[in-house]
Protein backbone atom coordinates (compact mmCIF):
# COMPACT_ATOMS: atom_id res chain seq x y z
CA UNK A 1 0.00 0.00 0.00
CA UNK A 2 1.26 3.48 -0.86
CA UNK A 3 1.36 5.54 2.33
CA UNK A 4 0.32 8.87 0.89
CA UNK A 5 -0.35 10.28 4.33
CA UNK A 6 3.40 10.53 4.91
CA UNK A 7 4.06 12.62 1.81
CA UNK A 8 4.21 16.40 2.21
CA UNK A 9 2.56 16.77 -1.18
CA UNK A 10 -0.50 14.85 0.09
CA UNK A 11 -1.12 16.81 3.30
CA UNK A 12 -4.22 18.96 3.66
CA UNK A 13 -3.54 22.67 3.62
CA UNK A 14 -5.21 24.24 6.68
CA UNK A 15 -5.37 27.61 4.95
CA UNK A 16 -7.53 26.33 2.09
CA UNK A 17 -9.89 23.91 3.79
CA UNK A 18 -12.87 26.19 3.16
CA UNK A 19 -11.90 27.18 -0.39
CA UNK A 20 -15.20 25.91 -1.81
CA UNK A 21 -17.09 28.45 0.30
CA UNK A 22 -15.05 31.48 -0.78
CA UNK A 23 -15.98 34.24 -3.18
CA UNK A 24 -14.07 33.93 -6.45
CA UNK A 25 -11.72 36.84 -5.81
CA UNK A 26 -10.92 35.66 -2.29
CA UNK A 27 -10.23 32.17 -3.62
CA UNK A 28 -7.83 33.54 -6.23
CA UNK A 29 -6.06 35.70 -3.66
CA UNK A 30 -5.53 32.61 -1.55
CA UNK A 31 -4.13 30.64 -4.48
CA UNK A 32 -1.87 33.58 -5.30
CA UNK A 33 -0.66 33.78 -1.70
CA UNK A 34 0.21 30.08 -1.75
CA UNK A 35 2.02 30.46 -5.08
CA UNK A 36 4.06 33.25 -3.52
CA UNK A 37 5.65 30.71 -1.15
CA UNK A 38 7.23 28.76 -4.01
CA UNK A 39 10.21 31.02 -4.85
CA UNK A 40 11.29 30.97 -1.21
CA UNK A 41 11.24 27.16 -1.17
CA UNK A 42 13.41 27.12 -4.29
CA UNK A 43 15.68 29.76 -2.82
CA UNK A 44 16.51 27.50 0.11
CA UNK A 45 18.06 24.87 -2.19
CA UNK A 46 20.05 27.17 -4.48
CA UNK A 47 23.48 25.87 -3.37
CA UNK A 48 22.47 22.38 -4.51
CA UNK A 49 20.95 23.73 -7.71
CA UNK A 50 24.30 25.41 -8.41
CA UNK A 51 26.06 22.04 -8.05
CA UNK A 52 23.58 20.53 -10.47
CA UNK A 53 24.12 23.32 -13.01
CA UNK A 54 27.90 22.85 -12.84
CA UNK A 55 27.54 19.09 -13.27
CA UNK A 56 25.23 19.49 -16.27
CA UNK A 57 27.45 22.10 -17.93
CA UNK A 58 30.53 19.90 -17.47
CA UNK A 59 28.77 16.89 -18.98
CA UNK A 60 27.48 18.84 -21.97
CA UNK A 61 30.89 20.40 -22.57
CA UNK A 62 32.40 16.91 -22.64
CA UNK A 63 29.93 15.69 -25.26
CA UNK A 64 27.35 14.22 -22.90
CA UNK A 65 23.61 14.80 -22.94
CA UNK A 66 21.01 15.97 -20.44
CA UNK A 67 17.93 13.83 -19.86
CA UNK A 68 14.81 14.88 -17.96
CA UNK A 69 12.56 12.00 -16.97
CA UNK A 70 9.26 11.98 -15.11
CA UNK A 71 5.59 11.02 -15.16
CA UNK A 72 2.51 13.18 -15.62
CA UNK A 73 3.05 16.87 -14.94
CA UNK A 74 6.66 16.27 -13.95
CA UNK A 75 7.40 14.56 -17.25
CA UNK A 76 5.65 17.25 -19.27
CA UNK A 77 7.61 20.00 -17.51
CA UNK A 78 10.86 18.23 -18.37
CA UNK A 79 9.81 17.96 -22.00
CA UNK A 80 8.82 21.63 -22.05
CA UNK A 81 12.25 22.67 -20.83
CA UNK A 82 14.04 20.36 -23.25
CA UNK A 83 12.17 21.44 -26.39
CA UNK A 84 12.76 25.14 -25.73
CA UNK A 85 16.56 24.80 -25.77
CA UNK A 86 17.11 24.29 -29.55
CA UNK A 87 15.40 27.55 -30.63
CA UNK A 88 16.73 29.55 -27.70
CA UNK A 89 20.31 28.29 -27.58
CA UNK A 90 20.75 26.42 -30.89
CA UNK A 91 21.35 23.13 -29.11
CA UNK A 92 20.88 19.88 -30.97
CA UNK A 93 17.48 18.25 -30.34
CA UNK A 94 19.48 15.20 -29.26
CA UNK A 95 21.49 17.07 -26.62
CA UNK A 96 18.71 17.80 -24.11
CA UNK A 97 15.96 15.18 -24.08
CA UNK A 98 12.70 14.95 -22.15
CA UNK A 99 11.17 11.55 -21.42
CA UNK A 100 7.74 10.83 -19.96
CA UNK A 101 6.19 7.64 -18.63
CA UNK A 102 3.89 6.31 -21.35
CA UNK A 103 5.81 7.96 -24.20
CA UNK A 104 4.58 10.63 -26.59
CA UNK A 105 0.81 9.92 -26.14
CA UNK A 106 1.18 10.70 -22.42
CA UNK A 107 2.20 14.27 -23.24
CA UNK A 108 -1.34 15.00 -24.41
CA UNK A 109 -3.43 12.51 -22.47
CA UNK A 110 -2.82 11.33 -18.93
CA UNK A 111 -1.53 7.77 -18.76
CA UNK A 112 -1.07 7.48 -15.04
CA UNK A 113 -0.51 3.72 -14.80
CA UNK A 114 2.71 4.01 -16.80
CA UNK A 115 4.49 5.56 -13.83
CA UNK A 116 4.24 2.41 -11.71
CA UNK A 117 6.85 0.30 -13.53
CA UNK A 118 10.51 1.05 -12.71
CA UNK A 119 11.66 -1.14 -15.60
CA UNK A 120 10.04 1.28 -18.05
CA UNK A 121 12.19 4.13 -16.77
CA UNK A 122 15.37 2.16 -17.35
CA UNK A 123 14.10 0.95 -20.72
CA UNK A 124 13.42 4.49 -21.92
CA UNK A 125 16.99 5.52 -21.10
CA UNK A 126 18.36 2.40 -22.79
CA UNK A 127 16.35 3.22 -25.92
CA UNK A 128 18.33 6.46 -26.18
CA UNK A 129 21.69 4.73 -25.60
CA UNK A 130 22.11 6.50 -22.29
CA UNK A 131 25.72 6.27 -21.09
CA UNK A 132 28.00 7.21 -18.21
CA UNK A 133 28.88 10.53 -19.81
CA UNK A 134 25.23 11.66 -19.76
CA UNK A 135 23.25 13.31 -16.94
CA UNK A 136 19.71 12.43 -15.91
CA UNK A 137 17.34 14.58 -13.85
CA UNK A 138 14.58 12.48 -12.31
CA UNK A 139 11.50 14.62 -11.62
CA UNK A 140 8.79 13.49 -9.20
CA UNK A 141 6.87 15.88 -6.98
CA UNK A 142 6.05 13.08 -4.54
CA UNK A 143 9.63 11.81 -4.67
CA UNK A 144 8.46 8.20 -5.03
CA UNK A 145 7.51 7.55 -8.67
CA UNK A 146 8.71 4.02 -9.57
CA UNK A 147 9.29 4.95 -13.23
CA UNK A 148 11.72 7.67 -12.14
CA UNK A 149 13.39 5.44 -9.56
CA UNK A 150 14.03 2.81 -12.22
CA UNK A 151 15.66 5.38 -14.50
CA UNK A 152 17.84 6.85 -11.75
CA UNK A 153 18.89 3.43 -10.52
CA UNK A 154 19.92 2.39 -14.04
CA UNK A 155 21.85 5.61 -14.60
CA UNK A 156 23.58 5.21 -11.24
CA UNK A 157 24.63 1.66 -12.14
CA UNK A 158 26.30 3.04 -15.28
CA UNK A 159 28.18 5.65 -13.28
CA UNK A 160 26.34 8.60 -14.82
CA UNK A 161 25.55 11.77 -12.88
CA UNK A 162 22.09 11.54 -11.34
CA UNK A 163 19.96 14.44 -10.08
CA UNK A 164 16.63 14.13 -8.28
CA UNK A 165 14.00 16.89 -8.19
CA UNK A 166 11.16 16.45 -5.70
CA UNK A 167 8.93 18.47 -3.38
CA UNK A 168 8.91 16.30 -0.28
CA UNK A 169 11.34 14.97 2.31
CA UNK A 170 12.32 12.23 2.66
CA UNK A 171 12.16 11.45 -1.08
CA UNK A 172 12.76 7.90 -2.30
CA UNK A 173 14.32 9.17 -5.53
CA UNK A 174 16.99 10.99 -3.53
CA UNK A 175 18.54 7.64 -2.64
CA UNK A 176 19.54 7.19 -6.27
CA UNK A 177 20.83 10.72 -6.86
CA UNK A 178 24.23 12.34 -6.59
CA UNK A 179 22.43 15.65 -6.09
CA UNK A 180 18.98 15.85 -4.50
CA UNK A 181 16.95 19.00 -5.11
CA UNK A 182 14.09 18.96 -2.62
CA UNK A 183 11.97 22.10 -2.96
CA UNK A 184 9.60 21.90 0.00
CA UNK A 185 6.62 24.01 -1.02
CA UNK A 186 4.21 22.61 1.56
CA UNK A 187 0.66 21.30 1.07
CA UNK A 188 -1.14 22.16 -2.14
CA UNK A 189 -4.16 24.43 -2.37
CA UNK A 190 -6.11 21.38 -3.51
CA UNK A 191 -4.78 18.35 -1.65
CA UNK A 192 -2.47 16.28 -3.83
CA UNK A 193 -2.77 18.54 -6.90
CA UNK A 194 0.96 18.74 -7.49
CA UNK A 195 0.55 20.47 -10.84
CA UNK A 196 0.12 23.61 -8.71
CA UNK A 197 2.84 24.69 -6.23
CA UNK A 198 5.02 21.63 -6.77
CA UNK A 199 4.75 22.04 -10.54
CA UNK A 200 5.67 25.71 -10.26
CA UNK A 201 8.71 24.85 -8.14
CA UNK A 202 9.81 22.22 -10.64
CA UNK A 203 9.44 24.70 -13.50
CA UNK A 204 11.56 27.27 -11.66
CA UNK A 205 14.31 24.76 -10.96
CA UNK A 206 14.30 23.37 -14.50
CA UNK A 207 14.59 26.92 -15.82
CA UNK A 208 17.67 27.36 -13.66
CA UNK A 209 19.25 24.07 -14.67
CA UNK A 210 19.03 24.63 -18.41
CA UNK A 211 19.57 28.39 -18.40
CA UNK A 212 22.46 28.14 -15.95
CA UNK A 213 24.15 25.43 -17.99
CA UNK A 214 23.71 27.36 -21.24
CA UNK A 215 25.22 30.50 -19.70
CA UNK A 216 28.16 28.46 -18.39
CA UNK A 217 28.67 27.05 -21.89
CA UNK A 218 28.89 30.52 -23.46
CA UNK A 219 25.48 30.40 -25.11
CA UNK A 220 24.83 33.98 -23.99
CA UNK A 221 26.71 37.26 -24.16
CA UNK A 222 25.68 39.14 -21.07
CA UNK A 223 21.97 38.45 -20.98
CA UNK A 224 21.62 38.20 -24.77
CA UNK A 225 20.87 34.83 -26.40
CA UNK A 226 23.57 35.12 -29.05
CA UNK A 227 23.07 31.48 -30.08
CA UNK A 228 19.39 32.01 -30.87
CA UNK A 229 18.23 29.92 -33.82
CA UNK A 230 16.69 32.45 -36.21
CA UNK A 231 14.18 29.93 -37.56
CA UNK A 232 11.12 32.19 -37.83
CA UNK A 233 10.26 35.86 -38.24
CA UNK A 234 10.22 36.64 -34.53
CA UNK A 235 13.55 34.94 -33.83
CA UNK A 236 15.13 36.55 -36.90
CA UNK A 237 14.04 39.93 -35.59
CA UNK A 238 15.45 39.05 -32.17
CA UNK A 239 18.78 38.07 -33.72
CA UNK A 240 18.85 41.34 -35.64
CA UNK A 241 18.28 43.35 -32.47
CA UNK A 242 20.98 41.36 -30.66
CA UNK A 243 23.55 42.14 -33.35
CA UNK A 244 22.54 45.82 -33.33
CA UNK A 245 22.69 45.97 -29.53
CA UNK A 246 26.16 44.46 -29.22
CA UNK A 247 27.78 46.23 -32.18
CA UNK A 248 25.88 49.56 -32.34
CA UNK A 249 25.48 48.95 -36.07
CA UNK A 250 22.47 49.86 -38.19
CA UNK A 251 19.60 47.49 -38.92
CA UNK A 252 20.82 47.14 -42.49
CA UNK A 253 24.34 46.25 -41.38
CA UNK A 254 22.99 43.73 -38.87
CA UNK A 255 20.73 42.13 -41.48
CA UNK A 256 23.58 41.92 -44.00
CA UNK A 257 25.90 40.36 -41.41
CA UNK A 258 23.26 37.82 -40.42
CA UNK A 259 22.74 36.84 -44.04
CA UNK A 260 26.44 36.23 -44.43
CA UNK A 261 26.50 34.33 -41.13
CA UNK A 262 23.54 32.12 -42.07
CA UNK A 263 21.46 33.64 -39.27
CA UNK A 264 24.05 33.06 -36.54
CA UNK A 265 24.19 36.11 -34.30
CA UNK A 266 27.58 35.22 -32.79
CA UNK A 267 29.24 35.08 -36.18
CA UNK A 268 27.50 38.24 -37.33
CA UNK A 269 28.68 40.11 -34.23
CA UNK A 270 32.27 38.98 -34.69
CA UNK A 271 32.13 39.88 -38.37
CA UNK A 272 30.84 43.40 -37.67
CA UNK A 273 33.21 44.13 -34.78
CA UNK A 274 36.39 42.63 -36.21
CA UNK A 275 35.91 43.06 -39.94
CA UNK A 276 37.07 39.47 -40.42
CA UNK A 277 35.52 37.10 -42.91
CA UNK A 278 32.82 34.70 -41.76
CA UNK A 279 35.27 31.81 -42.19
CA UNK A 280 37.84 33.53 -39.97
CA UNK A 281 35.14 34.33 -37.41
CA UNK A 282 34.11 30.68 -37.34
CA UNK A 283 37.72 29.69 -36.69
CA UNK A 284 38.03 32.31 -33.96
CA UNK A 285 34.91 31.02 -32.22
CA UNK A 286 36.15 27.43 -32.51
CA UNK A 287 39.43 28.45 -30.85
CA UNK A 288 37.39 29.84 -27.93
CA UNK A 289 35.00 26.89 -27.50
CA UNK A 290 32.18 28.84 -29.14
CA UNK A 291 32.34 31.64 -26.57
CA UNK A 292 31.86 35.13 -27.94
CA UNK A 293 33.34 37.16 -25.08
CA UNK A 294 36.83 35.58 -25.08
CA UNK A 295 36.82 35.61 -28.90
CA UNK A 296 36.21 39.36 -28.87
CA UNK A 297 38.73 39.89 -26.08
CA UNK A 298 41.36 38.03 -28.07
CA UNK A 299 40.76 40.26 -31.08
CA UNK A 300 40.65 43.58 -29.24
CA UNK A 301 43.39 42.94 -26.68
CA UNK A 302 46.04 44.46 -28.95
CA UNK A 303 43.96 47.56 -29.72
CA UNK A 304 43.13 49.70 -26.65
CA UNK A 305 40.82 51.92 -28.73
CA UNK A 306 38.69 48.88 -29.58
CA UNK A 307 38.45 47.95 -25.91
CA UNK A 308 37.29 51.45 -25.06
CA UNK A 309 34.80 51.54 -27.92
CA UNK A 310 33.15 48.32 -26.84
CA UNK A 311 33.47 48.68 -23.09
CA UNK A 312 30.34 47.37 -21.40
CA UNK A 313 29.24 45.41 -24.45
Amino acid sequence: MIELSKLATEQRNPRTQNIDEMATLDMLRLINDEDGLVPFAVGRILPKVAKAVDAIAAALAAGGRLFYIGAGTSGRLGILDAVECPPTYRTSPDQIIGLIAGGTPAIFKAKEGAEDDPALGAADLKAHDFSAKDVVVGIAASGRTPYVIGALRYAQELGATTIALACTRPAAIAKYADIALLALVGPEVITGSTRMKAGTAQKLVLNMLSTGAMVKLGKTYGNLMVDVNASNAKLTERATHIVMDVTDCSREEAADALRLADGRAKLAILHVLTGKSIADCKALLAENAGRLRPALTEETATDPSEDAAHDGK
